[in-house]
């Protein structure tokens, strides 16, 4: 029909990946940029190690459920991201969810699909958001690191940006409903190079991979632990 190709190119325009999309997540970043970096009294040490253009992998401590929206605020590009499948059951939540630059995983289980997607993703020159810990840790220390994160890194031929984050916990703990206002620090560390991938990726080279992650990521949660207590 004539007016197929009109309506084609307004469901693209609107779509979460299209300029609508594209403007709501500048609208949200500026959003929490303005409102919840100063409400937490943000400090940010190493935002120049965040690579600007080409693949790269952001891998943040994770401690409560504002480590997402802090830390995809700080890029001045838009990060892709893993998120929990439940939040794309409700269209106008996976419409926000999908226009800041999340895509769907099953949690608990290998969910080859969404690795694949990120895999694609970092190809075609993308950032993208992982927490290596998996889900919500607590205390100084940082807990097991999934070679998940590890393997993607091997396979793009990615960076590794490990970050810190100190001072969510405090603000919102598990079970809490509303955010206190606490002192946030977000250290930023210095690019992690992927390990070799010499046309498959051995078990020997991603646990040795990890390992480092950990301990970079370690350095990074400690010194951002030492800032927010020295505000």
């Amino acid at each position: 029909m004539w007016f197929s190709e009109p309506v084609r190119r307004l469901q693209n325009l609107f779509s979460a990946s299209g300029k609508a999309g594209w403007y709501a997540y500048l609208f949200i970043r500026t959003s929490i940029r303005l409102v919840l970096f100063r409400y937490f009294r943000v400090n940010i040490i190493g935002k120049e190690n965040l690579v600007k253009t080409g693949p790269i992998i952001i891998a943040p401590s994770h401690r409560s459920n504002l480590d997402a929206p802090l830390c995809g605020a700080v890029p001045d590009r838009r990060p892709r991201s893993l998120s929990k499948e439940s939040l794309f059951k409700n269209p106008v939540l996976a419409w926000i969810v999908t226009s800041l630059g999340s895509f769907p995983v099953k949690r608990g289980t290998a969910d080859r699909e969404a690795m694949r997607t990120a895999e694609k993703l970092l190809n075609e020159g993308e950032s993208l958001l992982v927490f290596p810990e998996g889900t919500r840790q607590s205390g100084p220390s940082i807990a097991e690191v999934f070679d998940g994160t590890a393997y993607l890194a091997a396979k793009s031929g990615a960076p590794i940006i490990p970050i810190g984050i100190a001072g969510t916990e405090d603000s919102m703990p598990p079970g809490a409903k509303f955010p206190r206002r606490t002192k946030v620090s977000i250290v930023v560390g210095e690019p992690i190079a992927p390990p070799a991938n010499e046309g498959r990726v051995r078990r020997k080279e991603l646990t040795a991979f990890t390992e480092l992650l950990t301990e970079r990521l370690q350095m990074a949660l400690d010194e951002a632990n030492s800032d927010a207590a020295s505000r």
